[in-house]
């Protein structure tokens, strides 16, 4: 495995990445290693769009029907003074 060293980190980013590890339970490192981790897999997964996106969330769930798409609908602003 490869190994990393940072410098210079900000005293407020090494205090947030505190906080963040002991929200999830983790080391600070396991969590810079999860940080990294998605970072490279969002980067390499592609760009498929909001609806892909929303689409992958719901099948982690267990959605199964289709979503439909929603292309050449006219979008109609709400009118919050009726």
């Amino acid at each position: 495995m490869a190994q990393f060293v940072v410098r210079n980190v900000e005293t407020s980013v090494k205090t947030r990445l505190q906080r963040r590890a002991r929200r999830n339970g983790r080391s600070m490192e396991e969590e810079i290693r999860d940080i990294l981790r998605d970072a490279v897999k969002a980067e390499s997964s592609g760009g498929g769009g909001l609806g892909t996106e929303i689409s992958a969330l719901f099948s982690k769930i267990g959605l199964r029907s289709e979503i439909p798409e929603l292309r050449g609908h006219e979008v109609v602003p709400v009118d919050f003074e009726k």
